[in-house]
């Protein structure tokens, strides 16, 4: 399998003749703003190989519908294309009405057939405290695939259901959003740094920390993670890619 890393949340899986893109902000920078800090984003341009690799996208999936994990230019493409997505089932009608071909749902802990293996959906905690709320529906998702499972944890902290992820379906890869997102006193979005080392710790397989340096309100850099993974002899395990890295698996 080869991840490509493009942007922020987003990736492409590929393996066989699957190249999954998940998590789609396709836009150009400062496309659109964060209502609460009104603050243009995102910050840095797609990397040089995203069309090429964009053109042969085969699936997509889709764990909220924030811009940062699915912007207009998203939009846009997926419709163009007519790519198949998997998503939420809360998720799935406002995808469908914007002219989506949503072809999967699930439920939190609900299993489905995907692309020569399955999709499962896992609660996901969109920050802590109250916020959380205002954050709105966010999913996970374990794919089980023929030669790797892997988490795709989706915006959330530490939580039970994350800890049961990697006792149940020990992945052989994990994506964690490990950019520190805030939008103020007592509104971080994100894992603390804490928890960012409690996940690395638990799992057994390799983590991949993205969701890094490309929005306003995202305030880790790779410089800190890479730090923080150093520091905790975990450098084995945890790769913090740079836009338009590929990591082989």
């Amino acid at each position: 399998m080869k991840i490509h890393q493009l942007r922020n949340a987003t990736l492409i899986l590929e393996w066989d003749a699957y190249k999954v893109l998940v998590d789609p902000m396709l836009g150009n920078p400062e496309s659109y703003t964060i209502p609460i800090v009104q603050q243009k984003n995102p910050i840095v341009p797609l990397p040089a190989m995203a069309n090429d690799l964009l053109n042969k996208v085969t699936h997509a999936v889709i764990t909220h519908l924030h811009k940062d994990h699915l912007d207009d230019t998203a939009i846009a493409f997926l419709k163009q294309k007519n790519i198949p997505v998997s998503c939420s089932i809360h998720d799935a009608p406002l995808l469908q009405a914007q002219g989506l071909h949503v072809a999967n749902t699930v439920a939190y802990w609900q299993t489905k057939p995907f692309v020569a293996g399955s999709i499962t959906g896992i609660p996901a905690t969109h920050g802590y405290g109250t916020i959380v709320e205002a954050m709105g529906n966010v999913m996970g998702f374990v794919l089980q695939l023929p030669n790797h499972t892997v988490y795709l944890s989706s915006d959330t902290v530490y939580t039970n259901a994350v800890a049961k992820v990697l006792q149940t379906y020990t992945p052989d890869i994990s994506v964690i959003a490990a950019g520190g997102a805030t939008l103020g006193p007592d509104m971080d979005l994100l894992m603390h740094k804490e928890d960012i080392l409690t996940f690395c710790k638990a799992t057994q397989g390799k983590v991949i920390a993205n969701h890094l340096e490309a929005l306003t309100h995202c305030l880790f850099t790779r410089t800190e993670i890479k730090g923080l993974v150093q520091q905790n002899n975990l450098t084995e395990k945890v790769w913090v890619p740079e836009d338009g890295e590929t990591l082989l698996f």
